[in-house]
């Protein structure tokens, strides 16, 4: 077996494993944040564009998720579907009009679009305004199997998010995604390449808009609720900030962000109360200072040159050996 098999093996593992260990609902809230970071990190680390708004696919992904269940009494997998389908909707109209945008413009767009959003969920019946949809209830999966238990709801949320997780991966490593990745690099020299530069961006906007749905849908059937709180601009600082921790434009980063950050906010909650805000600040901040490039990119790039002295190292050896022989 390779070590990259090795290693996704272990990863597996300890995911199976995981509920034994971690309390289910940690887990899951891990997952779901993981996720939407992921989804994030498609559209800001793979094509360059910077979204100010993402919280607005994650909290509509959640409302919709919640109404389904709650009023309509579909099965949760059901609700998934719709709930991607949605923001997936939002996404194709939000990304038609950002993306005649650039650069910061385009960010403060997205920005303005999910403060919009925020006041329909704010005022619209169907969200429950400030009290938001309450009482969700887990359901049972395709009608048969009952989501009631904590550990074989986390089972469920995980095949979720891998599925999630295993679409990006592929999107990544596609044609399409090369040509995402020089557009991130070079955008005038893909235009004269003949690339429709503007169609690729929305349709990768809409696919992270999609699978940030995805996940907001899913953490609504995890805790029983959707709240304003999931479409508020502080959502979505706080999945650039995960990302910026962890890497962008890597695979791993922004899962490893992801969790240090839920970690934080789960440790230092109960302790220190509305200073984890501060906190936060303070570990972004240093992350930014001292790893410019997160921690996954800090890594793979020390990887990098770790290898790269080697080969010198033994190309010197080999010149050495060559002299000497002479």
């Amino acid at each position: 077996m390779t070590r990259h098999g090795v290693i996704l093996a272990t990863i597996v593992a300890a995911a199976i494993a995981a509920p034994g260990v971690i309390y289910p609902i940690f887990l899951m809230k891990l997952l779901c944040f993981a996720l939407f970071a992921c989804a994030f990190n498609l559209l800001v680390g793979f094509s360059g564009l910077i979204s100010f708004g993402h919280a607005a696919f994650f909290g509509v992904g959640g409302y919709t998720a919640g109404y389904i269940v709650k009023s309509w009494g579909l099965t949760p997998e059901l609700a998934l579907l719709a709930a991607t389908a949605v923001s997936a909707t939002l996404g194709v109209a939000i990304g038609r009009l950002a993306i005649r945008s650039h650069g910061i413009y385009f960010s403060m767009v997205t920005l303005a679009l999910a403060q919009l959003v925020y006041f329909v969920c704010l005022q619209a019946p169907f969200t429950g305004g400030e009290d938001g949809i309450q009482g969700v209830p887990r359901g049972k999966l395709f009608g048969l199997i009952s989501l009631a238990n904590d550990v074989g709801l986390y089972y469920f949320i995980l095949a979720v998010c891998a599925f999630g997780f295993l679409a990006i991966y592929r999107i990544v490593h596609s044609p399409f995604g090369n040509i995402l990745k020089s557009i991130r690099e070079n955008e005038q020299r893909a235009v004269s390449l003949g690339y429709d530069v503007d169609q690729f961006k929305l349709v990768t906007f809409v696919l992270s808009a999609a699978i940030s749905g995805l996940a907001g849908a899913a953490k609504t059937i995890v805790f029983g609720f959707a709240t304003l709180n999931d479409v508020h601009w502080h959502t979505s600082g706080e999945v650039v900030l995960m990302t910026l921790l962890g890497g962008i434009g890597t695979i791993l980063g922004p899962i490893v962000g992801s969790t240090l950050v839920v970690m934080l906010q789960s440790e230092l909650a109960d302790r220190v109360g509305s200073k984890v805000t501060i906190i936060m600040g303070l570990v972004f901040i240093a992350c930014v200072l001292s790893f410019r490039r997160g921690i996954v990119g800090e890594f793979i790039a020390w990887r990098a040159r770790r290898a790269s002295s080697q080969r010198i190292s033994d190309v010197d050896g080999r010149a050495v050996v060559s002299d000497a022989a002479e």
